[in-house]
């Protein structure tokens, strides 16, 4: 027999293997497809994946909304705080007195601040918008107090 042959014949050979390996690929993907699955044909079976497909795609697009309300709403917890121990007076032996800062998602919040000495400890609070005072001037340490809370994420 002619070497063109056996060349056609080997060339019939390597692509009948190529294509039983596809079909095996195919039916196996098949085969995934319908398992648990009992005298349906093809189409309903997408059908009922595609359905699937539409609920989850609904959930999903559900959870975003409800994460995007939680992101808006959790805006005005405390998120950043800062805290700045000071020793305002020079007899009072050690940073006794303090500043905290408790500030939102927008800054906004407000500025604790105790000032310690030995006959008494006072206490002040004042109102913080966007990182600034409302309505009184911050001292040098409630100013690094909310520096510092500003420097949380």
């Amino acid at each position: 027999m002619p070497p063109v042959f056996w060349a056609i014949t080997a060339a019939i050979f390597i692509w009948l293997a190529a294509l039983s390996i596809i079909f095996y690929r195919i039916l196996s993907h098949y085969q995934q497809l319908t398992r648990g699955v009992t005298k349906k044909d093809l189409k309903s079976i997408l059908e009922n994946l595609l359905g699937n497909f539409e609920k989850e795609s609904e959930k999903v697009n559900q959870l975003i909304k409800e994460l995007k309300d939680l992101k808006q709403d959790n805006l005005y917890n405390i998120q950043k705080i800062g805290l700045v121990r000071f020793n305002p007076f020079a007899g009072t032996g050690g940073n006794q007195s303090f500043c905290l800062s408790l500030l939102d998602g927008d800054d906004s919040g407000l500025v604790i601040s105790s000032l310690h000495t030995r006959e008494t400890t006072r206490i002040y609070v004042k109102p913080a918008r966007k990182g600034k005072a409302v309505g009184y001037d911050f001292s040098n340490e409630e100013k690094q107090a909310v520096k510092q809370a500003k420097r949380i994420k």
